[in-house]
């Protein structure tokens, strides 16, 4: 079979197995994922060896450190697998859900119903967890899906897809609710981002370019971002504690997430005080410091490491760096702040640190970012920790689903009308 006729079959029994899994109650939902839960810890050495023969052949190829780190599993991330499908179990179902039933002086009452979006798309590298959390979210939903992993981790997302399909039969669920594409040929991304009769909506987890690719060649909806470009403003009136706690584990906790702070602003009222401690603290931490003329005087001035201080061009106010580099502007103040980060972020997280409760609101109603924060830091955007439970991924888009996409990111609303027997006149 060609890739084209392997596709167009993955879709039409995921289209078939989606009406299945839409009206299959929430008990049998859950039992599904409580069964691969269990299949998935009972069979943890089968999914360790599958992986160390990814880890070989990636390693034989010449993937680089980080792209092995990500591919790489453990005990300990096995047991979260099964763990985090236990977590999507004790969350709310949203399906089938009414919300704002209110009566027109008609006589009837209109309401919206949460109802699941149907077949989804995913389309990820490297990491073989993201099998798991997207199979269990999108049972979870209500929904069918077809997932599309690198062709690095194709052997460990072999033996999980035997385990979903495992817990799925256990329930009475098609099989076919969760299908992995078991090529690695690149053609099958092409034709899965174009069925447009069996997919509803393609969702990317990966680089950029990966990313870029799906935007441009989709003819499905694609829930998305393709950087992170995040800002942490410390304002004139901040605490300094406060802000070099914040600044800190926004930059330096991971440095390679999509909610890692890339650019830092300082107001001029505080720069002088304030930027010296900051740029210290980063600076003995490794991280190299992509300046403007103004933060770069008072750096030097203040003996940081010359090192670690570089000047900025414009490029860097754009970059998501990924890296141990940090962008850092002084600026006037919050509506200066405010004007930056909506010229250059990606529209993804931007945290403002301060006293001042009207600059507050302003920074939360004027920046326009799926995550905009007050006295947090960016690392907070996360699916997890917003109280979803888990993600699919984050969106930067403003149609849909925006910021952490969770279990309800991956359903839609329709309207309902209860009437008895009403007629328009």
């Amino acid at each position: 079979m060609n890739v084209r006729d392997y596709m167009q079959t993955l879709g039409r029994q995921a289209r078939e197995a989606s009406r299945a899994v839409a009206r299959a109650p929430t008990r049998v939902r859950n039992e599904a994922l409580l069964a691969m839960a269990a299949a998935i810890r009972r069979d943890s050495a089968r999914l360790l060896a599958a992986n160390g023969e990814d880890l070989d052949a990636a390693r034989a190829a010449g993937l680089e450190a980080a792209m092995l780190d990500r591919l790489a599993i453990s005990e300990k991330s096995v047991a979260a697998m099964a763990e985090g499908l236990e977590q999507i179990v004790a969350l709310p179902d949203p399906v089938g859900e009414i919300s704002d039933l209110k009566y027109r002086p008609s006589g009837i009452q209109v309401g919206r119903m949460r109802v699941p979006l149907g077949v989804i798309g995913i389309i990820y590298e490297a990491r073989p967890n993201v099998t798991v959390d997207a199979a269990g979210l999108c049972l979870k939903s209500g929904n069918a899906a077809i997932l599309r992993g690198g062709s690095e981790s194709i052997r460990c997302n072999r033996a999980l897809a035997a385990l979903v399909h495992e817990g799925l039969r256990a329930a009475g669920l098609p099989a076919e609710a969760v299908q992995v594409v078991d090529t690695t040929d690149r053609a099958a991304v092409g034709e899965l981002v174009t069925m447009v009769e069996f997919v509803d909506v393609i969702v990317p987890r990966g680089g950029k370019g990966l990313i870029e690719r799906i935007s441009r060649e989709a003819r499905i909806p694609v829930i998305k971002h393709l950087d992170g470009n995040c800002h942490v403003y410390v304002d004139d009136s901040a605490d300094a504690g406060k802000a070099l706690a914040i600044v800190d584990n926004a930059k330096t906790q991971r440095l390679g997430t999509c909610n890692t702070a890339e650019s830092l602003l300082v107001a001029r009222g505080a720069a002088a005080a304030l930027l010296p401690r900051l740029g210290a603290l980063l600076a003995g931490k490794g991280v190299e410091l992509r300046c403007c003329a103004e933060s770069l005087a008072i750096l030097r001035g203040a003996g940081i490491e010359a090192a670690r201080l570089k000047e900025a061009t414009e490029q860097d106010w754009h970059e998501e760096y990924l890296a141990a580099i940090l962008a850092v502007k002084v600026v006037a103040g919050v509506d200066e702040a405010i004007a930056h980060i909506n010229r250059y972020s990606s529209q993804h997280t931007d945290s403002i640190v301060t006293e001042d409760y009207t600059r507050a609101m302003r920074f939360l109603r004027e920046v326009d970012s799926s995550s905009v924060m007050v006295n947090a830091s960016t690392r907070f955007a996360d699916g997890f920790e917003y109280g979803l439970g888990a993600e699919i991924g984050i969106s930067t888009d403003k149609l849909h689903a925006r910021g952490p996409v969770g279990l309800e990111g991956l359903t839609s609303l329709k309207w309902v009308v209860l009437g008895n027997g009403e007629v328009r006149r």
